[in-house]
């Protein structure tokens, strides 16, 4: 009988890993550097050389893990072909197969904002429901969805992937994936710092955010939190662009809860609030009501949905 499982997370700087007892404890966890040299070659090879490695300090067998779980930060297929990972220099393969041939474990692979929805509708802010959209604001905007407990990841592995909603149509500047007017142009922690540089340049609004060198989310929503202005409608503008795409969201899948997570998620009640607003005032009557919660796992999300996974 299996008594362990692993979960892995690759980023785009570091490869998180977590050991975990089947019945979801987390018994310990490190990191590894996500080498992207030679198109992302070595990946795969060090997180089975790192996994070895464990199973040699702990005195583990291989019989007794169930196996890996792992997010990548791409689309997946549900044999665990990867449709090109571009901040890993990935193409088109089967990850799940090359893993498991490395480890000789079971492999099981997953978006990572997919794994993260996972993890947090296991042991997170998604406990106690059956029906989560899991929102990551980071660098990016990610998404998974869970309808009556399965992960619904799509034909092509894009299920969840609400940050390429296009939600303004007259938008200039292109996203990294290539559109125009995507969620995670407004949304993502980039992309309130790119409305603030907007801002600041097309208006003469005093604030402290024009003392500051390199803006980054936490200082505008520091800045908010103080008092200014300027920050304060950043803010707004913010809660609104993702309340409105939720709002959509909620119109196709009806959660009970959004449980937002990523590093913007930090800011708190000020970011749940603001978002919550503009979401009821945009939402399908029968929807208004739907819950908001942060992520309670932070970056450990995706290691935990990656165990979940194989469980």
């Amino acid at each position: 009988m299996a008594k362990y499982v692993f979960g892995v997370d690759i980023g785009g700087t570091t490869v998180k890993i977590g050991l975990f007892s089947i019945e979801g404890e987390l018994l310990d966890k490190w990191e590894i550097t996500t080498r992207t040299d030679d198109g992302g070659a070595y990946i795969l090879s060090d997180i089975a050389a790192s996994i070895d490695n464990k199973l040699t300090e702990k005195e583990i067998t291989k019989e007794d893990v169930k196996g890996v779980g792992m997010g990548v930060p791409g689309p997946v297929k549900e044999d665990g072909t990867v449709i090109k990972c571009v901040n890993l220099g990935w193409g088109i393969f089967n990850a799940a197969n090359e893993l498991s041939e490395l480890t000789g474990l079971p492999v099981k692979v997953g978006n990572d904002a997919n794994m993260a929805a996972l993890g947090e509708y296991w042991q997170g802010g998604g406990k106690e429901y059956d029906n989560v959209v899991m929102v990551t604001l980071g660098t990016g905007v990610g998404g998974g969805i869970i309808l009556n407990g399965k992960m619904l990841a799509g034909v092509n592995g894009a299920g969840g992937e609400i940050g390429h909603m296009t939600i303004d149509l007259n938008e200039q500047d292109a996203c990294n994936c290539g559109k125009k007017g995507c969620l995670e142009q407004y949304a993502s922690a980039t992309g309130i710092v790119r409305l603030a540089n907007r801002a600041l340049q097309a208006t003469d609004k005093p604030s402290r955010l024009r003392e500051v060198k390199y803006i980054s989310a936490k200082e505008i929503f520091d800045a908010a939190k103080n008092g200014d202005d300027l920050a304060l409608d950043l803010i707004e503008e913010h809660g609104r662009r993702l309340g409105y795409a939720l709002a959509n969201v909620a119109c196709v899948v009806d959660p009970e809860v959004f449980v937002i997570g990523g590093g913007v998620s930090k800011a708190g009640d000020i970011l749940i609030t603001t978002t919550k607003k503009f979401f009821q005032e945009y939402a399908f009557h029968a929807c208004r009501n739907t819950e908001f919660k942060l992520a309670t796992l932070g970056n450990d999300a995706g290691m935990y949905g990656g165990a979940a996974s194989v469980l």
